[in-house]
């Protein structure tokens, strides 16, 4: 029964960045032939989006405001993927498996992304660069660690994905007063990029 723990990790991974996780398992899939990754994440065209989509994704996560504004439309696109991927990997035959599958995906992508989301937007509302992007890439290290060991080792990968989904979320609940401050200041730069334009 390992294709739970591996619906874990990649709900995981892809609440950090859904693009890359399916670029990601489709590279793995495609070049490794484990033959637990989806067979559509492994095609060509797939590849191809999806790689252009996640190099986007990883310019766009190193600045700050782009990082925040970028968060807003993937608080939908992370959980669906999440979801998507899960009933993937179950085989999306429409049975329950299928749906348990999917409600792990999803929302374990939901709590990761709206967890890094705050998180992030504390960390770039600091006045200094290097918070960002050191979070950034922190971020895409787990991503590629936890998507990595979800193919070949879905029970540890599960394990470090639980492992950062709780850390993350008990940063981001101690995070809270500077996450509303983060809002503030979001709410302050896009208001004032409208007054400019």
């Amino acid at each position: 029964m390992e294709l739970l723990p591996m619906t874990f990790a990649a709900g995981f991974a892809s609440g950090l960045n859904a693009y890359a996780t399916v670029f990601v398992l489709g590279l793995l899939g495609r070049f490794l032939g484990t033959g637990s990754v989806p067979a559509g994440f492994e095609r060509t065209d797939v590849l191809i989006l999806m790689g252009v989509l996640a190099l986007v994704e990883f310019v766009a996560d190193k600045v700050p405001v782009v990082d925040s504004v970028w968060d807003l439309p993937s608080t939908v696109i992370r959980p669906v993927a999440g979801a998507l991927i899960g009933a993937l990997i179950a085989g999306a035959q429409g049975d329950l498996l299928t749906i348990a599958l999917a409600a792990v995906g999803g929302v374990t992508a939901l709590l990761t992304h709206i967890s890094r989301a705050g998180v992030r937007l504390a960390v770039n509302s600091s006045p200094e660069p290097v918070s960002n992007l050191g979070a950034s890439l922190a971020g895409d290290v787990s991503m590629l660690s936890v998507t990595t060991l979800a193919v070949l080792y879905p029970v540890p990968a599960a394990i470090v994905a639980a492992i950062l989904l709780a850390l993350l979320l008990w940063l981001a609940w101690t995070l809270i007063s500077r996450i509303r401050r983060g809002l503030l200041w979001l709410r302050g730069r896009l208001t004032l990029s409208q007054a400019d334009g």
